[in-house]
């Protein structure tokens, strides 16, 4: 596969991919629980982020209600 015809790839997406995470680590990504753990995986707020961009998405609004919804803590 060649990433460089794959839009999925391109500068524009990958750029997006960092805004997505961005937003998730700065919700997610400190938050700690009673004894210390993260409260979120790194791994959860990664796949989302990727799983947001590879579906299409083009904005970020309603990533923090997707990510609560299909990757938060049950």
């Amino acid at each position: 596969m060649n990433l460089t015809n794959d839009w999925l790839y391109d500068q524009k997406r990958m750029e997006f991919r960092e805004r997505c995470l961005s937003i998730l680590l700065q919700r997610f990504g400190s938050e700690l629980k009673e004894d210390g753990s993260p409260a979120y995986s790194s791994q959860s707020i990664y796949e989302c982020a990727h799983d947001w961009v590879s579906q299409g998405n083009v904005r970020p609004d309603g990533i923090v209600a997707y990510y609560e919804a299909y990757y938060g803590k049950s």
